[in-house]
């Protein structure tokens, strides 16, 4: 159960800091974020069939076809639940129609601002870092018992078809899974499964979801790789270990854009430094681990929680690092690739995606100016 309380703390806030009577969510995300709950039928269009509001009372709106079963399965008491005949027009038009203005919404309901869902569901409360625990540990368990089991000559769709099942049996989603084999691995940083077989190493790279929160993993398994290899993955390791660490400093507010500590803030009341600062640390690491380059192939992972990447890390960015809050760092230097979702709090770091059964290796951070440089306990890559 989400702690309703803490939504509405933070929607009131939201609602008088803008002037607005009412808000709403119809993203599949913004709804489990609210409700705790699922409001999607068909998995391709970009609202569910149900709309969560709040204006002082939490409502959600849905057709006639779906009332029962959201109010019965789907959603706790605390909500209202009104309907409207499916042949009535649009949830949009319901919406627009039953609730007070002026309101906001995250999709596109005529008169209405729109709402940026993922700040207001960062940071993560107490509950959705229980429920983020749990989700770690069943996608970890799920992926890594299909790596465990892998072949060199097995193909790569074969391999995504059982990670799907194997996350379906734990009722976790699957928006992401990709499983590179050696050749499609060292071409591309997106590796779609195809019929190609496995081959000399094996890079499978999944997203779990389950009731709105979001853990990414990387798992490598290496059957007879090339010499490079283990310099290259060791380099990534080196980089997220970095990446760990800066988030630490950013969200305690003492990581300067310029990699240096910041000496005139008190970390006790500092706020938080952003993803921008986070990114001049990870490319600094890219620069000491000799891949100066790599960072321009592919995105460096950033905030996750009731999304896959409520934000990414870039140049410019200016996202608040905040804490407690999942992040999936998953820096690659060429055909290699580390990756876990972290969860960082005030008091503690802990990998999410663990099941304590994979191997690990205890990876030195860089020595970026501002950052804990303790060693990062992360994935290994596994060698058959």
């Amino acid at each position: 159960m989400v702690d309703i309380a803490a939504r509405t703390e933070r929607l009131d806030a939201y609602l008088d800091e803008r002037g607005l009577e009412a808000v709403w969510f119809a993203r599949p995300n913004g709804f489990a974020w609210l409700t705790g709950g699922d409001n999607v039928v068909d998995g391709d269009a970009p609202t569910g069939v149900a709309a969560a509001g709040y204006d002082g009372e939490l409502r959600v709106i849905t057709d006639n076809v779906e009332a029962d079963r959201l109010a019965d399965e789907e959603l706790p008491d605390a909500f209202a639940v009104e309907s409207f005949p499916w042949y009535a027009g649009s949830l949009a038009e319901a919406v627009a129609e039953r609730s007070p203005a002026p309101a906001a919404a995250d999709f596109d309901v005529p008169g209405f601002a729109a709402v940026d869902g993922s700040r207001l569901r960062q940071p993560l409360t107490d509950d959705d870092v229980e429920r983020y625990r749990d989700l770690g540990r069943e996608v970890a368990a799920a992926v890594e018992t299909v790596c465990r089991n892998l072949e060199p000559e097995d193909p790569e769709y074969e391999v995504a078809a059982g990670i799907d099942i194997s996350l379906a049996s734990r009722d976790v989603d699957t928006p992401v899974v990709l499983v590179g084999g050696a050749d499609r691995a060292r071409a591309f940083r997106h590796y779609t499964p195809s019929d190609a077989s496995l081959g000399d190493y094996a890079l499978v790279s999944v997203t779990g979801e389950h009731a709105g929160l979001y853990a990414s993993m990387t798992r490598t398994v290496a059957f007879d790789a090339p010499d490079w290899f283990e310099e290259r993955h060791r380099a990534a390791a080196r980089v997220e270990a970095t990446a760990v660490r800066a988030t630490e400093a950013a969200a305690a507010g003492t990581l300067s854009r310029d990699g240096g500590a910041d000496d005139a803030a008190d970390p006790g009341d500092a706020g938080p430094d952003t993803a921008g600062d986070v990114f001049e640390a990870i490319r600094a690491a890219y620069d000491a681990v000799g891949f100066a380059d790599e960072w321009e192939n592919h995105h460096q992972g950033g905030a996750a929680g009731f999304a896959g990447r409520e934000w990414f890390a870039t140049p410019n960015g200016d996202e608040p690092v905040r804490r407690p809050m999942g992040y999936a760092w998953n820096p690659t230097v060429q055909a290699t690739k580390s990756e876990d979702t972290h969860l960082v709090a005030s008091d503690l770091t802990e990998r999410l995606t663990k099941t304590g059964r994979w191997p690990t290796h205890e990876v030195e951070p860089v020595d970026v100016a501002g950052i804990d440089t303790e060693p990062v306990e992360l994935a290994a890559p596994v060698v058959r």
